[in-house]
């Protein structure tokens, strides 16, 4: 059992609840339709990934960081979204509210998700890359694939979590904590890395 100590004049932290997806049109088919682009994308680069690796995974990755940043802008509230009070408004005042809703969700989405995807990728991809050589990946060749890799798992695990949770120390150590309630990111988070540590289990049989 354990007890929240709480210092006087601070503020208790509240509990991480799932995130859900906007609930527009728009978000409901780019949620269903995303995981179908992303898929497509490997399975079409599959042939160019295994002939020429180092080329074939910067090309899609480009596409990749294309997708991330359309899903998350699309489908994802941003950090802190869900603690903006909502501003009452006149009747008389609900046209113009409505003719400037498409620029605030443009700035305040896109804006955001360039700004998770600077976070995600920097810190992410060293991070990564050391976990992938601890995991077997060669620590003396093949630098570029494997960083590549990095890039690949950083774009697909951490960008939807650095722009739905931000920086947050409390909320990173939830994640890593695996503490986080299940959810799309947080699902997502853990099939990409889960898919690639089976992804390279038979890797030591192909002799």
């Amino acid at each position: 059992m354990s007890v929240q100590i709480n210092t006087p004049g601070s503020k208790p932290k509240a509990p991480a609840t799932p995130i859900e997806t906007s609930h527009n049109d728009a978000a409901k088919t780019f949620t269903h339709i995303h995981p179908i682009l992303v898929l497509s994308l490997y399975a079409y680069k599959f042939p160019s990934i295994v002939a020429d690796p180092v080329n074939a995974l910067m090309e899609s990755l480009v596409w990749l960081g294309i997708l991330q940043i359309a899903y998350v802008a699309v489908c994802l509230p941003p950090t802190g979204s869900a603690n903006v009070v909502a501003e009452k408004r006149k009747p008389g005042e609900r046209k113009r509210a409505v003719a400037g809703k498409l620029e605030r969700e443009l700035g305040g989405k896109i804006i955001p998700a360039f700004l998770s995807l600077t976070l995600s990728v920097l810190p992410a991809i060293p991070i990564l890359f050391a976990t992938l050589v601890l995991f077997g990946a060669p620590i003396t060749t093949h630098y570029f694939e494997t960083l590549l890799c990095a890039a690949h798992i950083s774009l697909l695990a951490i960008l939807p979590l650095v722009y739905v949770h931000g920086v947050d120390g409390e909320r990173w150590r939830e994640i890593v904590a695996l503490l986080l309630p299940v959810d799309s990111v947080f699902g997502g988070m853990v099939g990409a890395f889960v898919g690639a540590w089976l992804g390279a289990v038979p890797i030591p049989l192909d002799w």
